[in-house]
């Protein structure tokens, strides 16, 4: 019978959106927080996204002055709760991105920091390494946890549907 069993009575789990509330403040902290520097400095940002040798060079500079509003956007959307399941969404993708330019980095043996929080500059600070990697994915899982586990979210979303200006999908 499908709607039953312990599966079921997990996806049911109102617990769920307290849980998805503190993943969701976390998550929206690292985004919010990984954008400042690269807003403040597009250049570096754009050194960043150019050693990973990924994008052609004509990509770079759009690349490196969009990825960080959207970066903000989707971590301002997670911290309030609006849309929450559309931002952990855009979060998954871009952390599965992420994931594929430090495997794609590692592959090739560049010797260079992540560009997630400072710049390559930094790269006696925070190199790249597998353990940049399961950081990621750990991320990942989170915003997977979110989009697919908080079907009413705590914060506007909620209060919006309260108020009859929501609808969920």
């Amino acid at each position: 019978m499908i709607g039953t069993g312990p599966f079921s009575a997990f996806v049911g789990w109102r617990g769920h959106a307290y849980l998805s509330l503190l993943m969701r403040l976390y998550l929206g902290w690292v985004f919010i927080t990984a954008c400042l520097h690269k807003i403040a400095n597009p250049a570096m940002f754009a050194v960043d996204v150019a050693t990973y040798q990924l994008l052609p060079l004509w990509a770079v500079n759009f690349f490196a002055l969009t990825l960080p509003w959207v970066e903000l956007f989707a971590g301002v959307l997670l911290v309030v709760g609006l849309r929450a399941r559309a931002a952990a969404l855009l979060v998954a993708l871009m952390m599965l991105s992420f994931l594929l330019a430090l495997a794609h980095a590692l592959h090739l043996g560049l010797d260079m920091a992540c560009g997630c929080f400072a710049s390559a500059a930094a790269v006696d600070e925070d190199p790249i390494s597998w353990r940049t990697v399961v950081r990621d994915a750990g991320w990942l899982l989170l915003a997977l946890y979110v989009l697919t586990l908080d079907r009413t979210p705590l914060g506007l979303d909620r209060w919006l549907a309260k108020k009859g200006a929501v609808t969920h999908a």
